[in-house]
């Protein structure tokens, strides 16, 4: 008995002791070291550049800041939003997207094209899909939009069956500054790497509504001095031979006439040709095209090539740009994110060079959990990254969709991850095909607000423009009636 009270006494005792030099957080904040996580060079290199800004601020007496002598972008309209911080949504600043979407409601015009940047969140063309659906659904539209040449997640995605062959070399803005040839609109730009082994890519619609076939598949690639390349697309039987011809920065094919359930290509002879993708959209509607890519901080974007970009602009029209970025900024040993927003008030400039016109969603970084005192919890990193983020939507006078505030607040992740059915994963990062579905839905919810607003306002002012124009021609006709008395 007495050796038995002996124990529980030193069990407790070690227990108090242990607990009380445990660290808060049980699993470490470093970055991890494995080949299977990427993450962008440009986010290594901020976060580097700003721990030695932080280190040489601390040694050097502080100065009167100069202001910066950058180049500020600004839109054709200079609007002002006087919502308070807290409460930013940024809509006004979505008026150009809303009035092309307005031309497709009302006057059965055209088509609002959204391209949609992320990073893991939307593998799998998770999140993206639904918001295509539902914009598909209320203002019609078809297709999954633009497809790369390869894809890291083409076997995770259900609106589109992608299939390629293992031999081509691909360049990523994630991990290269200077591309042999300029990235596509999605980041990446692909080769001929064998010129023995066949070189192919295969694409069939999927079971998703509005999205079961390729509508007027046509083929973009960049500039070479290469003038024998040649692609065969293969539709069942049939396999039809076609030059590539590229003489300019962007070049474009159209692969079949009308639309297809599905198509290969093969490419011939076409080593030093810069590929980038197909687009198999509808002419009409709305279009929402995925360009995700996994460990993407949203930094490499200012990677992009303006004139190509401003060739693709011109070809597929985007009127809204969306930005969803976060999950890789987090966790990096300090929860000053001024950098962050520095850093991405210039890609907000440079992609409005690079899609003159188009409207810019920023989306926050969801909530996160990470385990304290074996407690999952959000993690301490989650709310200075999103008013990080918010801070230079205001900044750059872009839309802003607060994620972490949507989807819950504090500890919403954990709500997601442990209801049934579950919505989030058991990482307590990312959703699961019924939170991807619920989130898109948010989004879409905020967007819809914003619209309504905008036509709201539009009508108001149609109206009162009805009003004047019919008072000017009344007071034409009264000084002519005038006239005539006297």
């Amino acid at each position: 008995m007495i050796q038995s009270l002996a124990i529980v006494i030193l069990a407790s005792g070690f227990f108090l002791f242990f607990k009380a030099n445990l660290p808060q957080k049980i699993f470490s904040e470093e970055k991890p070291k494995t080949n299977n996580v990427v993450i962008d060079s440009l986010l290594l290199e901020a976060i580097e550049e700003e721990k030695v800004a932080v280190k040489e601020e601390e040694e050097t007496p502080p100065k009167v800041e100069q202001e910066e002598g950058a180049v500020l972008v600004v839109q054709e309209d200079d609007l002002f939003s006087n919502e308070g911080e807290a409460n930013f949504k940024g809509m006004l600043f979505l008026d150009y997207f809303f009035s092309r979407l307005y031309q497709v409601e009302a006057e059965n015009q055209g088509r609002a094209r959204i391209a949609y940047y992320g990073d893991s969140m939307t593998d799998g063309d998770m999140i993206v899909q639904d918001l295509r659906k539902n914009y598909q659904d209320k203002y019609g539209g078809a297709g999954v939009g633009f497809v790369q040449i390869t894809s890291e997640s083409a076997s995770s995605r259900g609106s589109v069956v992608h299939k390629y062959s293992n031999n081509w070399k691909v360049q990523s803005y994630l991990n290269v500054k200077n591309p042999w040839k300029p990235f596509g609109v999605g980041g990446q730009v692909f080769f001929v790497k064998d010129t023995v082994k066949p070189t192919w890519v295969s694409y069939q619609a999927g079971a998703i509504r509005n999205m079961t076939t390729l509508n007027n598949p046509t083929l973009y690639y960049g500039k070479s001095t290469n003038t024998r390349g040649t692609v065969e697309v293969i539709q069942q039987k049939d396999t039809l031979r076609k030059s590539l011809q590229a003489t300019t920065s962007l070049n474009k094919l159209k692969l079949t006439a009308g639309s297809t359930k599905q198509l290969k290509m093969q490419f011939i002879h076409a080593d030093s040709i810069p590929l980038y993708g197909i687009d198999v959209s509808s002419a009409t509607g709305v279009q929402v095209d995925n360009f995700s890519s996994r460990g993407n901080s949203g930094l490499p974007l200012s990677l992009f090539n303006v004139g190509v970009m401003q060739k693709f602009q011109k070809e597929l029209d985007y009127s809204l740009i969306i930005l969803h970025y976060g999950t890789n900024v987090l966790n990096y040993g300090s929860y000053n994110y001024n950098w962050y927003t520095k850093q991405m008030n210039k890609v907000v400039s440079h992609l409005r060079q690079c899609f003159p016109k188009a409207s810019i969603l920023v989306i926050s970084t969801a909530d996160k959990s990470t385990k304290y005192n074996l407690t999952m919890e959000t993690d301490s990193a989650v709310t200075p990254l999103m008013r990080a983020q918010r801070k230079y939507a205001m900044e750059s006078k872009t839309g802003f969709f607060n994620l972490y505030e949507a989807m819950g607040g504090k500890g919403s992740m954990v709500q997601w991850v442990e209801e049934s059915p579950a919505k989030a994963n058991k990482d307590y990062t990312h959703f699961n095909f019924r939170g991807a579905q619920a989130v898109s839905t948010l989004i879409f919810k905020q967007l819809e607000e914003g619209y309504a607003a905008y036509k709201k306002e539009k009508e108001g002012a149609k109206i009162k423009e009805d009003s004047l124009q019919k008072k000017k021609v009344q007071k034409e006709i009264d000084t002519v009636s005038n006239d005539k008395m006297e």
